[in-house]
């Protein structure tokens, strides 16, 4: 082992750096052995022998995971900082090669873009970049940080409130559907206002859409019965091919659910604002060639032509 001395101290490796990153990061050895690639017995190793390097024991175990020790937070910042350094480095003599990149891309999205994109997506990327893997995150609090500190990569939806310091892309419009089981012993041919106010609805209560959806309500003086409440649209097909009851929700996972599911499309009775799905990343990544691919990847395969546009910086939102 190298001798350590106050005029020549051991320098650490790239892997050690990394190591104690992903460990600030996850609190856990086994994922970050997972996103080192490696095994927990080969992790335990390294970190070993960079306690011994640094004469600290830099994590403890609790209950809550590997904590760090006051040197670590002391060191993190300055870790970060040489990381971001040679990944700098790297990226300037080495483009981006999909078919032997090995890689996680970390996407923030909705549940229905789970059922909507992601199936597409993966099938594409991993033709194109077999040992690339994807790990779809929920659009949550924690979702800027991550983007911001790189454990995120893309993000895709309806994601307001974004500021300077982050990109975005429009992808596709989006307007708004009403689905009901195709046997709805109550609807014909036409569904009115009418219709939509006498029949019991299941609510989607979560997302920016459901807000553009309820404030639309409101300002038309449209009261709904809701029958049933659901955090996403996770068993709503399966419930409305069950039940005699309506669901509004946006067009994209309408007919991808009504076309699976066999159910009745229909026509929103209620004026509600039509919306953008954009693509958003921040601007440490802009130049990353990485993650230039992947926004290049979804572009191709989900922005429409029709608004089709090149990316742009958010402005700060009192500008």
């Amino acid at each position: 082992m190298a001798t350590v001395s106050a005029t020549n101290p051991a320098l650490l490796d790239p892997k050690s750096l990394r190591l104690l990153d992903l460990l600030y990061r996850t609190k856990s050895v086994t994922r970050a052995a997972e996103r080192l690639g490696q095994s927990q017995p080969t992790v335990s190793i390294w970190l070993a022998r960079l306690r011994r390097e640094l004469g600290d024991p830099l994590f403890v175990r609790t209950p809550e995971g590997m904590l760090p020790t006051p040197r670590t937070d002391a060191l993190i910042g300055t870790v970060r900082e040489v990381l971001e350094g040679m990944r700098r480095l790297a990226e300037s003599g080495s483009p981006f090669n999909p078919s032997t990149a090995e890689r996680v891309f970390r996407i923030f999205m909705t549940d229905a873009s789970h059922v909507t994109l992601l199936p597409r997506l993966f099938s594409h990327v991993r033709a194109l970049a077999p040992k690339v893997r994807l790990e779809a995150a929920t659009i949550d609090a924690g979702m800027v940080s991550a983007l911001q500190n790189g454990e995120g990569d893309l993000a895709i939806g309806l994601i307001p409130g974004l500021e300077a310091g982050f990109y975005q892309q429009a992808l596709f419009g989006q307007d708004w559907i009403c689905l009901a089981n195709a046997r709805h012993p109550r609807i014909g041919k036409t569904f009115t206002l009418k219709n939509y106010a006498a029949e019991s609805h299941i609510g989607i209560v979560s997302g920016t859409g459901y807000r553009l959806l309820e404030g639309a309500l409101k300002a038309q003086g449209v009261e709904r019965k809701i029958l049933l409440e659901l955090p996403g649209f996770l068993g709503l097909s399966a419930i409305l091919s069950n039940a005699d009851l309506i669901a509004t929700l946006p067009r994209h996972i309408g007919t991808t659910l009504a076309k699976a599911a066999g159910l009745r499309v229909l026509p929103s009775p209620v004026t509600i604002p039509s919306f953008t799905v954009k693509q958003y990343w921040h601007a440490r990544s802009h130049h990353d060639s990485a993650n230039k691919w992947l926004r290049g990847v979804c572009a191709e395969l989900f922005q429409s032509e029709r608004i089709a546009g090149a990316a742009e910086p958010l402005p700060r939102q009192n500008d």
